[in-house]
């Protein structure tokens, strides 16, 4: 792992020093030691420049992934180059930025979305509930608090449950992402332990910070997670995306549809040499989506059958 210097800095040192982490180097330290605190080394690369941080990773974290997800989109996680630009000097702006993309990432180099499933939210938007669609109220999130989306790529909609399971330095003083506005990610309390009292949290999901001018949190509630940005992002429509698996041959995966009512029993297994399968079934009939890698990089041969396909047995090959 690339990392620049300083960075024998500690959680708790983070949390105390009362001015703001605002210089790059400082920075660019807090990124590199929220990864390697966390455990997260060995699977997220972080390098800096003068202007940002990128946590660079395979999208595909080492935790239970899918099961438990009523709400089945009959999309698939799939391992996919990401890197997650964090801003090395944050500054708060005047107006929320929604994007229907990662509004940042997980320090285990998971993307972190907000918590709708529904297409880009306006401004509007962010002011009230979308209970329609709430990816926890229905139910399309696994136990870990993500899924597969359009581009067969895992991510967080919500608390990233297992990952915090994971994490060497879990607990509240603990970093657990990044906003790409360069503001940095807690759990359900502040990082002193206290709890958070009722509007505390801004539309965003966010608060001051002594440290970094500004934090994001976690919370029970909608919006569950980072719900926007507000931080500038100069670069903002150039934030990364994961693009959906290309056909062999062209064109693309026909993208999943959700089976009305959702469906039973998703489970998600995979194994040693990269198979990946994941079973469920709806009004009584068996579906899945089953795929390997093949000897091209990036590429998998698939094998379905699903709803969205109307139940018919089709394969192919598809590549990153």
């Amino acid at each position: 792992m690339t990392l620049c210097k300083p960075i024998a800095i500690t959680m708790l040192a983070l949390i105390t020093v009362p001015t703001f982490a605002t210089t790059h180097e400082d920075h660019c330290a807090a990124v590199a030691a929220s990864v390697a605190d966390a455990g997260f080394a060995a699977e997220v690369t972080v390098t800096c420049t003068d202007s940002h941080a990128t946590l660079q990773s395979d999208t595909y974290p080492d935790h239970e992934l899918m099961t438990g997800i009523v709400g089945t989109n009959e999309q698939v996680p799939v391992p996919a180059e990401y890197g997650a630009p964090i801003i090395l000097d944050p500054t708060l702006g005047t107006m929320p930025l929604t994007r229907d993309a990662a509004l940042g990432v997980a320090v285990n180099g998971v993307p972190i979305y907000d918590y709708t499933a529904g297409g880009e939210m306006s401004q509007a938007d962010l002011a009230h509930h979308q209970v329609h669609h709430d990816t926890i109220q229905t139910g399309q999130l696994d136990t870990c608090g993500g899924h597969a989306g359009r581009g067969d790529d895992y991510h967080y909609h919500a608390k990233p449950t297992c990952m915090i399971e994971q994490m060497e330095n879990a607990g509240d003083a603990a970093i657990i992402g990044w906003a790409f506005d360069g503001f940095p990610i807690y759990g359900d309390a502040n990082p002193d332990g206290t709890a958070i009292a009722d509007g505390d949290l801004d539309l965003c999901n966010g608060q001051p910070d002594q440290t970094f001018g500004y934090r994001y949190h976690t919370s029970p509630d909608a919006p569950y997670i980072v719900q926007c940005l507000m931080g500038e992002v100069p670069d903002f429509d150039a934030l990364p995306r994961v693009r959906p698996l290309s056909a062999v041959g062209g064109g693309g995966a026909e993208p999943g549809r959700p089976p009305r009512g959702g469906v039973e029993g998703l489970v998600f297994t995979q194994t040693p040499d990269g198979s990946r399968s994941m079973d469920y079934t709806y009004k009584g009939e068996a579906y899945y989506i089953r795929y390997a890698p093949t000897d091209k990089a990036g590429c998998y041969a698939f094998t379905t059958k699903t709803v969205t396909n109307n139940g018919v047995l089709a394969t192919g090959e598809f590549c990153r």
